[in-house]
């Protein structure tokens, strides 16, 4: 359990609008676990964001030490990979709980990826909305 490759998706209906989080969390080829939580309104980046800090915070329940973590959203990779500054003051407090939960772990790397390579993650964000959507509309 000491490498994991960890898929992570947000998903906003509407940006700002009702949102979800999809973790996908691997371990020598095999998914061990899966996330899917509503978030409530949310921008997509929130929601990226949102997506890895339940990521982190699961591997370190696992006691993980290295993480590959595959996303499809390239602002989030480019900003926690210090090629973009972060600007948006609604994304700082995360991108900073972000950081610090990265200094749990030995190595990190935090790469982006093609939408086709993240359909199980992104499943997961889009059915944490359905779902949620369902109950209210009732």
């Amino acid at each position: 359990m000491k490498n994991l490759e960890i898929y992570i998706d947000g998903a906003s209906k509407g940006n700002p609008g009702p949102s979800g989080i999809g973790v996908v969390i691997c371990s020598n080829g095999l998914t061990i676990k899966n996330i899917s939580t509503y978030i409530g309104r949310a921008t997509n980046n929130f929601a990226e964001y949102t997506a890895l800090i339940y990521a982190l915070e699961e591997a370190l329940i696992m006691k993980a030490e290295r993480l590959l973590v595959k996303t499809d959203s390239q602002l989030l990779a480019r900003q926690l990979n210090k090629v973009y500054k972060v600007r948006n003051v609604n994304i700082i407090g995360l991108y900073n709980q972000a950081l610090h939960l990265l200094t749990a772990f030995k190595e990190v790397y935090i790469k982006d990826i093609p939408r086709e390579e993240n359909k199980g993650a992104d499943k997961l964000a889009t059915l944490a909305i359905k779902k949620e959507l369902k109950k209210t509309s009732k």
